[in-house]
Parts: C-alpha cells; sequence; structure tokens
C-alpha cells in the first residue's frame, strides 16, 4: 500500500521505517528542510537501536522517502497518518495547533478518498474535530474518513514494539476506513480491536495513566518498605507473580519521566477536568512522582550534611535507558536540584551527552568520558539510569577512584551487598542503608 506520514519525529519516523520495512511504500512528510535532507542521507536525528539501520535499507530499496511538501504526501498516500507534535500547554491541557494546521493542509489538497489517522497521542474527540477541519476546508463532495490509531511504542524499543505488536488499535466509524487499516496492518499478524474513534482515543491515555500509576504505587511502597525494614525488591515480585498485577512498571525508583508519561497524564487530568468528572487519583500519581525525587535528594543531603561544594558523580542523564531522549528526564531534574544546592557535579550518559550539552543546566556541570572518569574523586556516586554498563563496573576500580565510599543508587541496579563488600556505604530506594563491610 502507499501511506504517508505527516511528521517525522520519533512517532513518525519509525512508523514509516516500519512500514516500509514489511513492504509497504511510505512518504514522510516533515516541515524541516534540514531534517528531510539528513533522513535521505540514511542518518537519523535520534538514538534509537535498529532505527538507523532500517532507515538506510528502505531509503534503499526506494520503499521509504522523505519530502517537506503535504501536496506531495497527500498524493502519495491512500492512508495519511497524522504524526505531529502534541506539546503540553501550562495548564496541562495538550496544544493541537499542529493538528489543526496539518488537517488544514490536508484538506487543501484533497481531490479523492483517504482515510486520514490520527497518530499522535490526542485527546478525546481530537478526531471529531479533525474530521469537521478538513470538511471546512476541503473541496465539496471530496469523500474521506478519520481513524484514531494510537501508538504504543516505548522508547529504546520502539522498533520491537512496531514490528511484534501486543496490540493493535483501530478506531473508525465507517467499514470503509476500518478496512483499509485492517489493510495496512496485515503484515504484523497481531491482534486487532477495532472501537470507535472516541474510544480508540482514550485508551492511549488510559494505558499510560495506568502504567504510571503502577510506577508510583511501587515508589510509595519504597517508601513503607524503607521505614520498615522491608525490600522493596522482595516485594515488587511477590506482588508481580499475581497474574493479575504482573510484574511490570512495579520497579521503585526516581519516578517516571520522559516524552510521554507525565505530558499524557497531565493531560489526562485536563481532558477528565473538562468532562466535568475530575480525576483525583492521577493528580496523586503526580505527587508520590516528586515526592520521589525530593525524598532522594533529601537523603543524599542527610547523608553528605552540605551538598555545597562536594564533586557527585552522576550516571545517566537520558530519562531511561536505550535512548539519548533527556526530555523530562528525572536524571536531569536531579542534576538540576544538586546544582541549586552548589554541588560540582560530574555526569555520564552512553548516549545522551550530546543532548544533554543542549541544555540550560550544561553550562553548570561537567561531562566525562566514562562511568569511571565521572567518579573519580568523587564524594559520592549517584546512579540517575538504569544503563546495563553501570551494573557491570568493575567495583574495585570504582572504589579506587572515588574520595569517599558512598553510592546512592536511584534505580536499584547495583547489589547492596556486592557494594558493601567492596567498602561502600549503599541506599538505593526502598532497601533501607547498607554499610560498608570493608
Amino acid at each position: 500500500m502507499k501511506l504517508t506520514i505527516i511528521g517525522s519525529g520519533y512517532v513518525g519516523l519509525t512508523t514509516g521505517a516500519c512500514f516500509a520495512e514489511v513492504g509497504h511504500h511510505v512518504c514522510c512528510v516533515d516541515n524541516d528542510p534540514r531534517k528531510v535532507e539528513t533522513l535521505l542521507a540514511g542518518q537519523i536525528p535520534i538514538y534509537e537501536p535498529g532505527l538507523e539501520a532500517l532507515v538506510k535499507k528502505n531509503v534503499a530499496a526506494r520503499r521509504l522517502r522523505f519530502t517537506t511538501s503535504t501536496e506531495e504526501g497527500v498524493d502519495h498516500g491512500e492512508v495519511i497518518f497524522i504524526a505531529v507534535p502534541t506539546p503540553p500547554q501550562p495548564d496541562g491541557s495538550v496544544d493541537l495547533t499542529y493538528m489543526e494546521k496539518v488537517a488544514r493542509e490536508i484538506a487543501q489538497y484533497l481531490d479523492s478518498y483517504r482515510v486520514v489517522v490520527d497518530k499522535s497521542t490526542v485527546p478525546v474527540k481530537t478526531g471529531e474535530r479533525v474530521g469537521q477541519t478538513i470538511r471546512r476546508y476541503a473541496r465539496p463532495g471530496v469523500e474521506f474518513d478519520v481513524v484514531s490509531n494510537p501508538e504504543f511504542l516505548r522508547e529504546g524499543s520502539a522498533v520491537a514494539d512496531l514490528m511484534k505488536p501486543d496490540r493493535i488499535v483501530i478506531g473508525g466509524n465507517t467499514d470503509r476506513a476500518i478496512a483499509l487499516m485492517q489493510k495496512v496492518y496485515e503484515p504484523f499478524a497481531a491482534p486487532v480491536l477495532v472501537t470507535d474513534i472516541n474510544s480508540a482515543e482514550l485508551i492511549k491515555h488510559a494505558a499510560n495513566s495506568f502504567l504510571a500509576l503502577k510506577i508510583s504505587y511501587a515508589n510509595a511502597l519504597s517508601e513503607i518498605c524503607e521505614a520498615s525494614g522491608a525490600d522493596v525488591l522482595k516485594v515488587a515480585e511477590g506482588i508481580g507473580a499475581d497474574k493479575r498485577i504482573g510484574r511490570d512498571f512495579l520497579n521503585a525508583g526516581l519516578g517516571y519521566g520522559g516524552s510521554c508519561f507525565p505530558k499524557d497524564i497531565a493531560a489526562f487530568i485536563a481532558i477528565a477536568e473538562q468532562l466535568g468528572t475530575p480525576f483525583t487519583l492521577l493528580k496523586e500519581v503526580q505527587r508520590i512522582n516528586q515526592r520521589q525525587l525530593d525524598r532522594f535528594v533529601d537523603a543524599i543531603r542527610e547523608a553528605l550534611w552540605v551538598l555545597k561544594d562536594k564533586k557527585l558523580a552522576v550516571w545517566g542523564l537520558a530519562f531511561k535507558p536505550n535512548t539519548d531522549d533527556v526530555r523530562s528526564s528525572v536524571a536531569i531534574a536531579l542534576v538540576q536540584k544538586l546544582v541549586a544546592e552548589g554541588a560540582e557535579v560530574v555526569a555520564y550518559d552512553p548516549k545522551a551527552m550530546d543532548k544533554a550539552r543542549e541544555l540550560p543546566v550544561a553550562g553548570k556541570i561537567k561531562f566525562a568520558g566514562s562511568p569511571l572518569e565521572a567518579a573519580a574523586g568523587a564524594e559520592a556516586l549517584i546512579i540517575a539510569t538504569e544503563w546495563p554498563e553501570f551494573a557491570s563496573v568493575d567495583l574495585s576500580d570504582l572504589r579506587a577512584t572515588m574520595l569517599a565510599p558512598m553510592i546512592f543508587d536511584g534505580r536499584n541496579l547495583i547489589d547492596p551487598v556486592a557494594a558493601a563488600d567492596f567498602g561502600f556505604q549503599y541506599r538505593g530506594i526502598g532497601r533501607g542503608v547498607v554499610e560498608a563491610r570493608a
């Protein structure tokens, strides 16, 4: 099939590359000429495992192309996916300026039947607005349908999530549109859930909010575990073994971050308020998430007494491993809090250093070329992102390079007993303090 993706950001680019990989002919539209030139050269502006190779392969095979022309995209695609940014506004609601603009542009060039798909994460009833906008600006008599097809991509495993999805949600109101969408996804051999448009739009926000709720539940448990002397990892293992609950997203840590969860939860709260059904549970999820980071900084301050002028090593800047994304990263928020108290922060991240250097806080910290370089002469090590390579660092070498043997593990990545055996005082999340044994 001929497909068009309008918006070549994280979602649009990954979706387009994977659609091309299964045999569709995909035209990706973006309004940034420099990005389009970069993509045509087979290079991508983000780090996502497996994505660059996929883009290069399908550009070479002529199944994937890029353009700045919306007219060209509308002319090409039987199905047109809108994957533009939907940033948050100060009150938590979603800014739909880009959605409306693209809907108007599509309307301008429509000359025959198309399915227009909301792929971006949008508030419920956005599909209705997109349909109204296209009807308002399209030439009379032109046929089209609007469909909601939410994405469920996890940064760091987005290619796998798209190539082997656990479900595909298609929200549409006509058999014609649904049949075309089922044809789009036929090569993926995944379960398909067909709903109305409004239900499909709600599914995305409801799913992300529930996952954030699980994370915050684990974080609330971690505080109880610390107060009672229990181990949150063992507690999570015990409750996660119940198949009705599951172990995923029960890892206590510094809290959730990234470009999706904070934005989507704030948006869902705003949506509920607008509908006259306040979602107070999600407000508590937000509060727990913020409190978790504050508690962690309090613990560092309590142990070190004064943070001003102390050299602190921070491992991790990305909001999660296997990505270079630092948007709404809890690790960055942590660094900002430490810097605000006058600490000398030396940071390292395997992939997010370049993105972090673009942030305002970058001028107030130092960047290291390796984990051990960051830890050299440090009075404490703080683990902020759960990169696997941090768990495999030689603790003997780490102890030898640090000025003071203290580890604050914000991701419960290091074995506390092993750390203690190498002479470290260890403090994780929901695991109490383990004193040095050597």
